[in-house]
């Protein structure tokens, strides 16, 4: 039976980035408190960090197997996989999340503007078969130094406030970055690559997944 994918992520950007290598896949967003999940932990790094809550999510939507269906629809399914992520920026050793606010944004913006920052992504898969598996992957972005009228600008569009990091390089923030070392689907927020290899260890070939 084709295996379905189950993508525990509200992010567009993640499922636009699964949209475009083709694989098929439905979203169902988990309800995980990731400020418990990371306090639980202690003092996780950034990269571990994005590991736990990447897992968190995955998890969690799996656990509602029961409850999606049979059939292969669902998490319990034949061949049934769900797929966390979470996405940390590192910037001199102090992690970043979404910042929410237009000040916490601007000030994020004031920090990294001329710097290098690294931005960590983890992802879970959780298969019917019963692989529990992850890996975390990390590119190194350079930034702009771009100017305070910039960056008013770019905050009052509404796009850093709820992105890790307060930046996306697929969007408006692409003008402000001037390169990047490593998977830029990483700092997408979703590494197709890494994804392939975990399919691999719950033995699924991920051409079984394109559309």
């Amino acid at each position: 039976m084709t295996p379905s994918l189950i993508l525990a992520s509200a992010s567009p950007a993640r499922t636009k980035l699964l949209t475009d290598a083709g694989i098929a896949h439905r979203v169902l967003v988990s309800d995980v408190d990731e400020d418990a999940a990371t306090a639980a932990a202690g003092q996780p790094s950034p990269a571990e960090t994005a590991l736990l809550l990447a897992r968190a999510k995955a998890e969690s939507v799996a656990a509602l197997g029961a409850g999606l269906g049979a059939g292969g629809s669902g998490a319990d399914g034949a061949g049934g996989l769900v797929l966390g992520c979470d996405s940390v920026f590192e910037l001199a050793g102090v992690p970043y999340g979404k910042p929410w606010e237009p000040e916490v944004a601007r000030a994020r913006w004031r920090q990294m503007r001329g710097q290098s920052g690294i931005l960590h992504t983890g992802h879970w898969l959780v298969s019917a078969s019963g692989a529990s598996v992850g890996a975390v992957t990390s590119a190194v972005v350079h930034f702009e130094d771009v100017t305070d009228a910039e960056i008013d600008a770019y905050v009052a569009t509404g796009e850093p406030l709820q992105v890790a990091g307060a930046f996306t390089i697929d969007g408006l923030a692409g003008a402000f970055i001037s390169g990047i070392e490593g998977d830029p689907h990483t700092v997408v927020g979703l590494s197709i690559s890494t994804l392939r290899r975990l399919l691999a260890q719950a033995g699924v070939v991920i051409t079984d997944l394109w559309e």
